[in-house]
């Protein structure tokens, strides 16, 4: 039986899978997929960016061209025949859109490319956020291309650029692998590089080495990434011909919705959402023998803080999913784990400091070395402001310089969202609160004249200024300067730096934070019912730092920390002869994150590394994830000024220590994992169980469905085996099989299809039911996590296991019943089944017994009758 679900939210999914598509997985391999996704139990395919992005770019967020389907995957032919055939099968299409960012790619996007020949007079030009007035006075009227691997004149007179006519007749310029227009008249080919510097300087754009970017560029950029361009949504036309094709196939019913890619970076986050609704609203098709009133399905790509509320009035149905992928890993976090965890990082990283500290570091770091030239275009434009006020026109460069720096360490969140009108947009009171705890934490390391400064940057955020003639366009650069900051200092230094517990550094999460309890957890997820019913739930995305099992598994330290020492500090001590050979090679805290990573992604069935190559293969992926840590930390050189020596040491280290066959530190973490296993495993069935049932909108990321250890990306990018995953899909054991040939990952994949199916035939208690968390009593009451969901006469009653890492079989992922002493779980005095295994759970006046709920598997989906 299928519950009714309101009509008003009838284009919602029930659930998502992820797709990444490049030209290695094209829409005919989506298609082809469809009966796989079908059989899974998801309602849509929630596909990666479809436009038209860089040649072989294996993830379609560099766009070059908003207004075509990307060739590479099909072009729109091929994207058709991959909605018609996900029709067929009853499964609806979402589409991630970029509307942030281009690539500055000359070569491919048109709309860049004109921009190069023609300026400030192209029709192009307010397309991208440049500014063509900057401070520096040879940068006026030009934009900055620093794409010279050698410093300007050297790469002159070395004969690197040359001038030759293109295949549209026209003289162009070649460099390496980049082709730039000249502007309208060239019409000579330069004899020397006098006379190609003369040609250069009447063009529309500044060539630079690479190296002065970061202080130089004068046009907005996706965090740090030069070659990505900022695009100018708050412009109408701009914003009308970048969602032409995503409105277009939304009004042909071709698609259900969008997921909306760093929603932070535009200047105007509140008033885009809004837009994009009202259009998507507008644009509500009527197929045939379909819902008139589909409802556009909107999430968005946003980071909360841990108090942060996401606005009501933007009108979107949620984020993404990163504030659950923190919840529902916190919750199976063990907080009696923090001292000893805390200690062993002190021991060997030899640093004491919170996760807060490295965050502040990192931010330091990130405005003086990385985000220069967006710090100084800020301040830039503060001092003029500040100069036409006598109040302030005593401000200088300096003290703004100093002030803007303490302020931006401080915010605690991604940014700020106060409109050109003066308020935010959301409640006000939010915003301010934050500013005003930001500016005072600031305020404490500024001499007098940095603290007035400070007081002018703070009014320019919250007051429009009649004096400026581009009113709030001040107050946009400060706020988006601020996500770039929180995203590179947080995730992308701090994340590095500190490794206390690596499961916890994860986007959306505050590794300072290691657990949840479990009356936190209900409360958030009893806010996510009443407000955010529809909003998407990650456990796992194209950007995690770790896979989802490979998270679950380092939970199991926070439970068996002091055992978790023990074998930190017999691997060191083993390992000390070796690090006194070479003293360069990985300090404490860099083999702490390195212990931790060989742990996460060991294989479940060891048996996979038993061949050389499948070893060599293992190591190669933990050798790039190391190398990309080591450059992100920024402790050790970086991507601009590696550190070789260092890296190369740290590159010996790990194949060293795989020396020695069966008796070798890598066999000792391999068996470390191992002995961890069962208590991994049920910790991931309990958080896919949480995923699949808590109030929002599962999405399943590509290959997962299957025990999922990856590292950060490219890794988590790879190809899975869907052959295998199809295979295994159709494969009937029952749950003791499963259970019993555990490391295959089947239970893991049986779990999901059985749930969707569940879902799929209720779905209305999943869509709009209640949320009430089960009171658990007895023994063993906090291994317990369990809450219902109701709607009109159906309940459902969902339990997991967890914090069982002393409890768990050795052998297979489940609690023998007898552990379970005399826990029981409040329930409605009446007969309950378990749906997943069809089993009766009797009731014993108004309790079930932990043991009867948890008798074959380490999770429960009780439906009452």
């Amino acid at each position: 039986m299928t519950d009714n679900v309101d009509l008003d939210h009838a284009g919602v999914p029930r659930a998502t899978a992820r797709l990444q598509l490049h030209a290695g997985f094209t829409f005919a391999d989506a298609a082809a997929l469809v009966p796989y996704y079908a059989g899974l139990g998801v309602s849509h395919l929630y596909l990666s960016p479809i436009t038209a992005a860089r040649p072989g770019s294996t993830h379609g967020y560099d766009v070059t061209d908003f207004t075509r389907v990307n060739p590479e995957l099909g072009g729109e032919e091929g994207f058709l025949a991959l909605a018609a055939r996900a029709r067929e099968a009853g499964l609806g299409l979402v589409v991630d859109i970029v509307p942030n960012h281009m690539a500055s790619d000359a070569l491919h996007n048109p709309w860049w490319r004109d921009v190069l020949a023609r300026g400030e007079q192209s029709a192009f030009a307010h397309y991208f956020d440049i500014d063509w007035q900057p401070a520096d006075p040879d940068l006026r009227g030009k934009v900055l291309v620093p794409i010279l691997g050698d410093p300007y004149w050297q790469t002159l007179e070395s004969g690197a650029i040359a001038v030759r006519h293109g295949n549209d007749g026209r003289l162009a310029l070649h460099y390496g692998d980049h082709d730039l227009p000249l502007a309208d008249g060239e019409t000579e080919v330069p004899a020397d590089a006098s006379a190609l510097h003369a040609l250069l300087e009447r063009q529309h754009y500044r060539l630079a080495w690479w190296r002065t970017g970061a202080a130089q560029l004068n046009r907005r950029r996706f965090f740090e990434i030069t070659d990505l361009v900022g695009v100018r949504e708050e412009c109408e036309d701009v914003f009308e011909a970048v969602h032409a094709l995503p409105f277009r196939l939304y009004r042909e019913g071709w698609i259900d919705g969008l997921r909306i890619d760093h929603v932070d970076g535009l200047a105007d986050p509140a008033g885009y959402c809004r837009r994009v609704r009202e259009r998507l609203d507008a644009l509500r098709p009527g197929r045939p023998g379909e819902l008139a009133r589909m409802h556009p399905w909107l999430v968005i790509e946003k980071i909360l803080g841990e108090t942060e509320p996401l606005p009501h009035d933007w009108n979107v149905d949620g984020t993404t999913g990163y504030d659950f992928m923190d919840e529902v890993g916190a919750v199976l976090h063990d907080l009696h784990g923090e001292a000893p965890l805390c200690m062993l990082w002190m021991q060997i990283s030899g640093d004491a400091r919170p996760f807060s500290d490295y965050v502040r570091a990192g931010r330091h770091r990130v405005l003086a070395r990385h985000l220069i030239a967006e710090a100084d275009g800020v301040c830039a434009r503060l001092h003029v402001r500040a100069r036409q006020d006598p109040a302030t026109r005593d401000l200088t460069p300096h003290a703004l310089r100093h002030a803007l720096t303490a302020f931006m360490t401080a915010i605690p969140v991604y940014r700020s969202y106060y409109t050109a009108a003066g308020a935010a947009p959301r409640d006000t009171a939010f915003d301010d609160a934050m500013v005003t705890a930001a500016a005072a934490d600031a305020r404490r390391l500024l001499a007098p004249d940095e603290a007035a400064a400070l007081d002018f940057i703070v009014a320019c955020l919250r007051v429009d200024d009649p004096i400026d003639s581009d009113p709030g366009r001040l107050r946009t650069k400060l706020q988006q300067l601020m996500p770039a900051l929180a995203a590179k200092s947080t995730e992308d230094t701090a994340f590095y730096r500190y490794g206390r517990l690596l499961s916890r550094n994860e986007v959306g999460s505050d590794p300072g934070t290691l657990a949840m309890a479990p009356e936190r957890f209900h409360e958030r997820m009893q806010a996510r019912a009443a407000d955010w019913p529809h909003a998407m739930l990650a456990v796992a995305t194209h950007d995690h730092k770790r896979g989802e099992d490979a998270r679950m598994r380092l939970a199991v330290l926070s439970e068996r920390a002091d055992e978790w020492a023990e074998a930190v500090a017999g691997w060191e001590a083993r390992l000390a002869p070796l690090l006194s050979a070479s003293p360069t090679g990985p300090d404490g805290v860099d083999r702490m994150m390195l212990y931790q990573t060989l742990v996460g992604a060991w294989p479940a069935d060891p048996r996979e590394l038993a061949a050389d190559d499948a070893q060599r293969a293992f190591i190669d992926r933990v050798l790039a994830w190391q190398q990309k840590a080591i450059r992100e930390a920024k402790r050790h050189g970086s991507w601009t000024h590696p550190d070789t020596a260092y890296e190369d040491a740290c590159e010996a280290f790990l194949p060293a220590i795989a020396s020695g066959g069966p008796d070798s530190v890598l066999e000792s973490i391999g068996a470390f994992a191992g002995r961890i296993g069962t208590a991994a495993a049920l910790n991931s069935l309990a958080q896919t169980l949480l995923q699949l049932t808590a109030p929002g909108v599962p999405d399943r990321y590509q290959g997962n469905e299957t025990w999922d250890f990856s590292l950060v990306d490219p890794d988590n990018r790879r190809a899975p085996d869907y052959a295998r995953l199809q295979s295994q899909l159709e494969c009937r054991g029952g749950w003791p099989h499963w259970l019993a040939h555990w490391r295959d990952g089947r239970i893991k994949q049986q779990l999901i299809r059985s749930v969707l199916a569940f879902r799929r035939d209720h779905a209305a208690v999943f869509a709009q039911g209640s949320y009430r968390p089960v009171p658990a009593s007895g023994e063993r009451a906090g291994n317990v996590l369990a809450f219902t969901r109701q709607f009109g006469n159906t309940e459902v009653m969902v339990a997991v296991t967890r914090l069982a890492a002393r409890l768990v079989d050795p052998a297979q992922p489940h609690v023998p019943p007898h552990c379970w002493q005399d826990t029981g779980l409040r329930a409605a005095d009446a007969n309950w089944t378990d749906a997943l295994t069809g089993h009766a759970v009797a009731n014993h006046a108004g309790w079930l017994r932990a043991k009867d709920v948890f008798a074959t598997l380490p999770v429960a989906l009780l439906v009452r009758g």
